[in-house]
């Protein structure tokens, strides 16, 4: 997939978590919860960008679990939990205690959406490495297939827009 797919892709598992955010009362960790989705969902494929093999480490188990993690502990130290953090002095929303936890699970949900992504392409991955060499593919379509991509982050858009419209 490309950026568009994995866009897409990341914003329709994230859907209904933001139906249940804003379902707890929560508008403003649903919001922050979509940003995080969309900032994570490409990720994987800074590979590109460094010495190491396209869907190799980054594609991994391992990779998604310890960058949840990771994000779940600098939220921690953006939002320290204090009962919940205004992010506008002027009045805007507060954030719950919990909103590092849920940072770092919703970037775990959109990197796990990026690798299940790559799956569904003939390349497809290796989720275990380097613990198993066992490789994943569904062969369904080419990564660089402009209509599956576009049909995904349309979809992930409008499961979204869904989401926030059917609930309160």
């Amino acid at each position: 997939m490309y950026w568009r797919g994995h866009v897409g892709i990341a914003l329709l598992a994230y859907a209904p978590v933001a139906a249940a955010v804003r379902v707890a009362g929560e508008p403003g960790l649903a919001v922050l919860g979509a940003a995080v989705a969309v900032a994570f969902a490409t990720v994987p494929d800074l590979d590109h960008r460094l010495p190491v093999a396209h869907r190799g480490p980054t594609h991994t188990v391992g990779f998604v679990v310890a960058t949840g993690a990771v994000v779940a502990v600098a939220g921690g130290l953006v939002f320290p939990a204090s009962g919940g953090t205004d992010l506008l002095a002027s009045g805007g929303f507060a954030l719950p205690a919990w909103t590092p936890a849920f940072a770092g699970g919703v970037a775990t949900l959109s990197l796990c959406s990026h690798v299940a992504a790559d799956v569904i392409t003939p390349m497809g991955i290796r989720p275990f490495r380097p613990l198993s060499t066992w490789h994943v593919t569904f062969d369904l379509t080419p990564a660089a297939n402009p209509r599956a991509n576009r049909l995904f982050l349309g979809l992930g858009v409008a499961a979204l827009a869904l989401s926030v419209a059917l609930t309160p």
